[in-house]
């Protein structure tokens, strides 16, 4: 009885020990909020601005259909021939848009504005919408490309400078020839694309769909929200621990929750949230930033996007349901976590396209 009184006493000294040393934990520190900083507006606006003219290397992603299809990338697309493909040279256009609205500073000298008017012009412009009525590529950038187009469309739409207008007027006929082309995809899309990458449907459709509210388009809204319903409505359960893969920069989970939480009704929304994704009403919810161990490698730097894209995802969902406030301080997290990586200084492989996600992010929080 002795030596058992005696184990009891040592347990409950454990015990008592290993409560006082919790109760002494150091608190966590308080997650970094980032936020667009002058200085971090520069290092985002470096990386497009480098490379618009930059040809080469080149991922041009065409389907050949005789020799003559053989040319350069300026030859093909003199808009957008920079920054490694297509797709990337549009965004970086739209970040440099965006930038130069918000800071002004940033081309004092005239020389980004100068080399927008040389490139934006309505004969470039027709030689790239020429590229598209190929039957060759009536697919191409479908629907990656096409909607950060339309994002450059609308953020040049918003912006009330000459030079801006004249952009808009020029790259019209190609946008409106997409958004043509997107009505008339969507309904033959029996079954939604689930990627972490460029084709996945969500994504586009929610960039989409901010242009067509925007431009006020109630054809193309429709045409969105319509078809946004059918393919994920009737979603459930979600399973966030399948995610990432390897070489994601989308979270097809959270860029639908993102999607739906722009088409559907709040209350509607949060009653469809709580079927699709429960586990981000739990208190204790948290997804571990993705981790990059070579930025030399075109398909592992995708995960510094995915920390941005899926900031700008859980800010989008926060805002959009008030008891999910909890989200801002994991995509504080994410944010935090890949932004020092934004460097002319790092690889192409990623600075050819990571500063539009993180500018991206930084555009959801507000």
């Amino acid at each position: 009885m002795k030596n058992i009184a005696l184990s009891l006493f040592s347990c409950c000294t454990l015990l008592l020990t290993a409560c006082n040393s919790t109760d002494k934990k150091t608190a966590p520190k308080p997650i970094e909020e980032v936020k667009l900083t002058a200085d971090i507006a520069k290092s985002i606006f470096a990386l497009p601005t480098h490379c618009l003219e930059v040809e080469y290397p080149n991922k041009l992603g065409q389907v050949l259909g005789s020799d003559a299809d053989l040319k350069s990338p300026k030859d093909l697309r003199p808009v957008f021939y920079g920054c490694f493909d297509w797709h990337s040279s549009v965004h970086g256009y739209w970040s440099i848009i965006k930038l130069m609205k918000q800071f002004p500073e940033l081309d004092t000298d005239g020389k980004i504005r100068a080399l927008l008017n040389q490139h934006i012009t309505t004969e470039n412009v027709q030689i790239e919408k020429a590229f598209f009525e190929d039957p060759n590529n009536l697919s191409f950038e479908r629907t990656y490309g096409w909607a950060w187009l339309f994002k450059l469309q609308e953020e040049l739409h918003t912006w009330e400078d000459a030079d801006a207008k004249r952009w808009e007027t020029a790259l019209k006929p190609l946008v409106d020839l997409l958004v043509k082309r997107y009505q008339e995809y969507l309904p033959k899309l029996v079954y939604p694309i689930r990627a972490g990458q460029h084709d996945n449907s969500a994504f586009g459709l929610s960039l989409s769909l901010d242009y067509a509210k925007t431009m006020k388009d109630q054809a193309f809204i429709k045409s969105i929200e319509d078809n946004s319903k059918r393919l994920f409505a009737k979603d459930n359960l979600c399973n966030l621990a399948y995610e990432p893969s390897g070489y994601d920069f989308l979270s097809p989970c959270l860029e639908e929750a993102f999607l739906m939480s722009k088409v559907l009704e709040p209350g509607r929304y949060d009653a469809w949230l709580k079927a699709f994704l429960p586990s981000l009403y739990e208190s204790g919810f948290h997804l571990e930033p993705a981790i990059v161990k070579d930025r030399t490698d075109g398909k592992l730097v995708h995960l510094d996007g995915l920390n941005y894209s899926r900031a700008a995802c859980l800010y989008g969902i926060a805002k959009a349901v008030p008891s999910l406030n909890h989200l801002k301080d994991l995509a504080n997290e994410h944010l935090a976590f890949s932004i020092n990586n934004i460097s002319s200084q790092d690889d192409y492989m990623g600075t050819h396209w990571l500063g539009t996600f993180a500018l991206y992010a930084l555009s959801e929080k507000h």
